[in-house]
């Protein structure tokens, strides 16, 4: 992945990973497997826990400890009222962002 890509991404993995708790809750390794999933291969694992560590102090999720069959029990991730409202403001600021980046994008297009 380019430094390009490596920096844009610094700036929407939040939200990337705010909106894959809105689908359901999970836990650390899940949630670096479902971005992988979609497209995000050269995302380290660290990113992920370190991002789901600051989410959790910003009071955007709710945890719960649940046993695992290996080793010591899981963090669950679930988003509450609090990382919903802060999702709907990342996808308003994506949008805008979308909208006028486009905009300029094709105005370089046709000159």
């Amino acid at each position: 992945m380019g430094k390009q890509m490596t920096e844009m991404l610094k700036g929407t993995l939040e939200g990337i990973v705010l909106a894959l708790l809105a689908e359901q809750p999970a836990y650390g390794y899940e949630i670096t497997t479902r971005i992988r999933d979609h497209g995000f291969t050269d995302i380290a694992e660290g990113t992920i826990y370190a991002l789901l560590v600051r989410i959790e102090q910003k009071k955007l999720v709710d945890v719960e400890k649940v046993p695992s069959e290996k080793g010591p029990p899981r963090k669950v991730y679930t988003l509450n009222a609090q990382g919903r409202q802060e999702l709907g403001e990342f996808w308003k600021t994506w949008d805008f962002l979308r909208t006028h980046i486009e905009r300029l994008n094709n105005t370089n297009e046709e000159n």
